[in-house]
């Protein structure tokens, strides 16, 4: 019981404290002071993680109901570490370069009038992907975190209830932030 407690708090400080220190570095109007050039591919880096997580979480998925649960157990390990590698570079990146603005073509830091009717509908549709993506990525982590913690523990069936809707959350949010980096590419700072 006691080993169950420190997991469910370990589980609720990171669900807390992830989604705090990337809000916090996203709308820093300070950002660490770095020459390092490679940070500018951190967003291909990130999008080709988001790549390789929804093809994995789409094998492991098809294992698991195939009972080929230790192909299954691989993919979705490799998924999690490839997330943590996700969330480690995206802290990186947002510490040290500024956010890109979408429709920003002249990377001045300001959507003016003629870039805003350059883009017209295409700007909703990205902030609306964008937005539904930002959220589930907070949302998805404690359920994320609870579904490797229930198997881990032999749990199986809490951990088959909840990865029902905790894996398709995860996919849709490994997709759209693929789409998020390819529809924001142009615009980002070098």
């Amino acid at each position: 019981m006691k080993n169950k407690r420190i997991a469910m708090i370990t589980v609720a400080v990171i669900s807390l404290v992830v989604p705090a220190l990337v809000a916090v570095l996203i709308y820093s109007p300070y950002k660490i002071s770095s020459e390092y050039v490679w940070l500018s591919s951190i967003p291909g880096f990130n999008a080709s993680i988001n790549s390789i997580t929804a093809l994995l979480l789409l094998i492991g998925g098809v294992m698991a109901k195939k009972g080929n649960y230790t192909l299954h157990k691989v993919c979705m390990a490799i998924s999690l570490a490839l997330g943590v590698c996700f969330l480690l570079a995206y802290v990186t990146y947002h510490a040290t370069m500024p956010s890109a603005i979408f429709g920003d073509v002249n990377l001045d830091g300001v959507l003016d009038a003629d870039e805003q009717l350059n883009i017209s509908g295409l700007r909703t549709v990205y902030l609306t992907i964008l937005l539904s993506h930002i959220l589930l990525s907070a949302a998805v982590v404690p359920f994320v975190l609870l579904a490797f913690y229930f198997a881990i523990a032999k749990e199986f069936d809490r951990h088959v209830k909840i990865v029902k809707f905790t894996w398709p959350i995860w996919l849709y949010v490994s997709v759209t932030g693929v789409i998020v980096y390819l529809l924001a590419s142009p615009y980002y700072p070098s």
